[in-house]
């Protein structure tokens, strides 16, 4: 009878504590990334390289079957930031690049696309217009 009441406990200790065994290296890479983030900013790197170090390094630590998003890994750096105000008071005027306007982004976008467009519409007519040879003598 003992014996069955201590089976009887192994599966509710294992559904509570387990999940926690496998977020414990998610929430260590989070507050990493967000410590390599500020520290590289901190010493005055770009945005953009201190981004892909950090985003770099949740990426890896995470593991597991799905991939991390670049959102999720600003989550998680904003997250930490946040959580850690303290240890991270220098850090915090740097977050506002991790979640831009996405309107601005978007318009930005779509800009380029049309100019690139406009860039390959000019350059088939100049093609175009280079490709014809004239032929004096032809009438």
């Amino acid at each position: 009878m003992k014996t069955y009441k201590k089976r009887k406990f192994i599966l509710p200790f294992f559904a509570i504590f387990a999940p926690s065994f496998f977020l414990i290296s998610e929430i260590k890479a989070g507050s990493f990334g967000a410590e390599i983030f500020c520290t590289m900013r901190d010493g005055g790197n770009d945005h953009e390289s201190s981004w892909e170090a950090a985003y770099s390094y949740i990426k890896r630590q995470k593991g597991g079957l799905f991939k991390t998003s670049p959102k999720q890994a600003a989550g998680q750096i904003v997250e930490t930031v946040v959580r850690e105000r303290e240890k991270f008071l220098y850090c915090v005027e740097y977050l506002d690049k991790l979640h831009p306007d996405r309107k601005l982004q978007l318009e930005n976008n779509r800009k380029e696309k049309r100019r690139k467009k406009e860039e390959l519409v000019k350059e088939k007519e100049k093609n175009k217009l280079s490709e014809e040879t004239f032929d004096r003598y032809s009438y």
